[in-house]
């Protein structure tokens, strides 16, 4: 969850690594760090508690280096301070390493080496990797590295720097990722590729259980048992810009704002007039073996969870296959049946959270079928998983997700719609739901504009200290993500349940100072929903109903434009998107970092 940058080259590294921490601090915010050889062939380290410009703050004029490596933290081991920030040194300050993930026997590890002499400046875990490398008798950095893996029991993307061996950076992969980018005559490490784009395009991704060496004029990959391996570069389909905010004051607004575009591009060159279906080539699913699924199981965490919610309606109202979702985090723990006749979809922005490829590859050991869902092109669920779809939200900065969230639920929909046309739904079908997915970008402008009406309701709002949000059916899992998106950015203490719910137990809660937001489409539920509200109106509760047309039991109504019934959902989120901003806004929350959440999840 933390970000590595590394550089070797001819250039002056330490800005190169500054800027790509600012291009990472999405990824970890609590603490940064940087360390480089310098010219006359030690090791100078810099660290600061608090953000990356901090550490900018306190790296000396006079800090000049051609190789380094840095990180910016979000703690899981010690509270964040400049002892337990990133890099860390071994006692004789020759072996330096930056660390993602969790060394899970750290603390039998850190027993040992206590015993043995060795002194600790930091709570971390990632220091017992510094300690061991360092005390490797192994005549090459490789090894030395290598050595130390094979004690470590865990999750790790690290890179790692020796006072003795200036001429390269080796780094490694278990769980977390790691990018190499090619340059001319120097290279570049990074754990995401928005550190690298500004400066190649050109990137390698390794794999689980493989590390590299990099050196300014060549790189080679090769196993943790030391086996060499095989690695192409690829394109990198993003532009650095994409990674800038465009004239937006966060990156969550530019995000939002994206989602016109963003929504063109996941339909764009799918759709198929002639035979009232879509294409999704990547799927690896023919149509034969497409009839055979019984089941539908999709696995998510929390926003890629509720797009999974939506997604499991979709396939079940119009392919007929029972379909569930469910949180990636708790599925393997609970010793699940793996069914051959069930079609597994994993699902995550990022492609690399870590709960969701841990589910991938026990379902892939007991020989499931698994489709990924993914933002990433080449992330580690995307090359483990049978085929997917890729959801083309480009990238996304902002902790909180907001764009890829619709775009995979866009995603569903074809899915769903592809699953249906081959099994039983009409073409009339068809092209009534391909009329509504052409609509949605338009839609989705016509609700953009609303923004200055939904910015005051916000402002109205924002003394609530806790918020309710209600929905039925397709309603519900869309109340889910709005009570998410109010509580990641605005600290306020949100919670959804289905309408349906309320007079078992949660109208104890209604009162004035409670307000709830209800999700009321025009669909068969109408009613239903309409007397939800009545219930609420009549114990004196604030209402913002999110809907079709205004709704007479409401305070306020933010109207949506109506799509097909199976298609509301999508366009039903999005309001409540920049409700949840505004209100952070007006609170004063830094929106783009939330407290205590990171972008990318890649520990347990």
């Amino acid at each position: 969850m933390c970000g590595i940058v590394g550089y070797i080259g001819k250039r002056d590294v330490a800005p190169l690594l500054l800027e790509g921490l600012q291009r990472l601090e999405y990824r970890g915010y609590d603490s940064a760090g940087v360390v480089i050889t310098g010219k006359s062939g030690g090791l100078k380290m810099v660290k600061a508690k608090g953000r990356v410009r901090d550490l900018e703050s306190r790296v000396p004029k006079r800090f000049a280096g051609t190789t380094g490596i840095a990180h910016t933290r979000w703690a899981t081991h010690g509270a964040p301070s400049d002892e337990n920030a990133h890099p860390h040194l071994d006692g004789e300050s020759k072996v330096a390493v930056v660390h993602n993930g969790i060394v899970d026997n750290a603390s039998e590890l850190r027993a040992k080496l206590v015993a043995d002499g060795v002194e600790f400046l930091s709570e971390t875990d990632t220091e017992v990797l510094t300690h061991l490398i360092a005390r490797s008798q192994a005549p090459t950095l490789e090894e030395k590295v290598r050595e130390a893996l094979r004690l470590v029991e865990g999750t790790y993307g690290i890179a790692v720097l020796h006072a003795d061996f200036t001429d390269r950076i080796v780094v490694a992969r278990n769980g977390s990722p790691v990018v190499l980018g090619i340059g001319e005559k120097e290279m570049f490490v990074a754990s995401d590729v928005a550190a690298l784009v500004s400066h190649t395009r050109q990137v390698v991704t390794l794999d689980d259980g493989e590390m590299a060496t990099i050196k300014a004029d060549d790189f080679r990959t090769y196993t943790t048992e030391g086996s060499r391996t095989t690695a192409s570069p690829t394109t990198v389909e993003w532009e650095a810009e994409s990674y800038d905010m465009g004239g937006h004051d966060t990156y969550m607004h530019k995000e939002i704002s994206e989602q016109v575009d963003a929504v063109d591009r996941v339909l764009r060159g799918r759709i198929d007039d002639r035979f009232s279906t879509v294409h999704l080539g990547g799927l690896n699913l023919d149509a034969r073996e497409a009839r055979t699924i019984r089941r539908v199981k999709i696995l998510g965490c929390g926003t890629s969870y509720h797009a999974g919610l939506i997604g499991a309606g979709l396939i079940e109202e119009l392919a007929r296959i029972p379909a569930d979702a469910e949180p990636a985090s708790e599925f393997r723990y609970r010793n699940p049946v793996v069914d051959p006749d069930t079609l597994y979809v994993a699902v995550s922005q990022s492609g690399e959270t870590y709960d969701a490829l841990a589910a991938v590859q026990e379902l892939k050991r007991k020989g499931a079928r698994v489709l990924g869902v993914v933002n990433v092109v080449g992330s580690a669920i995307a090359r483990e998983t049978d085929g997917g779809v890729y959801v083309h939200a480009g990238p996304e900065v902002c902790v909180v997700s907001t764009k890829c969230f619709t775009n995979t639920v866009v995603a569903f929909a074809l899915l769903a719609l592809h699953l249906g046309r081959i099994r039983d739904l009409s073409v009339a079908d068809g092209k009534r739901l391909i009329a509504g997915l052409r609509k949605l970008p338009e839609q989705i402008s016509e609700i953009l504009q609303q923004e200055d009406e939904i910015k005051k309701l916000a402002e109205e709002y924002a003394d609530a200290k806790s918020m309710m949000f209600i929905g039925r059916v397709r309603g519900y899992p869309v109340a889910l993500e709005a009570s998410l998106k109010l509580k990641e950015i605005s600290y306020i203490h949100a919670e959804a349940y289905p309408a349906s719910e309320l007079k078992h137990g949660p109208l104890a809660l209604i009162e004035p100072a409670l307000p709830t937001v209800a999700i009321v489409p025009d669909d068969d539920l109408l009613e239903k929903n309409r007397a939800a509200l009545e219930e609420i109106k009549a114990r004196s509760g604030r209402i913002l109903a999110v809907a079709h047309q205004e709704q007479e039991k409401a305070d306020h109504t933010v109207v949506v434009p109506k799509n097909e019934t199976e298609l509301d959902p999508i366009l039903m989120g999005i309001p409540l998107q920049l409700l949840a901003y505004h209100t952070a806004l007006a609170l004063g929350r830094d929106i783009d970092k939330p407290r205590n959440l990171a972008k990318s999840v890649t520990v347990e």
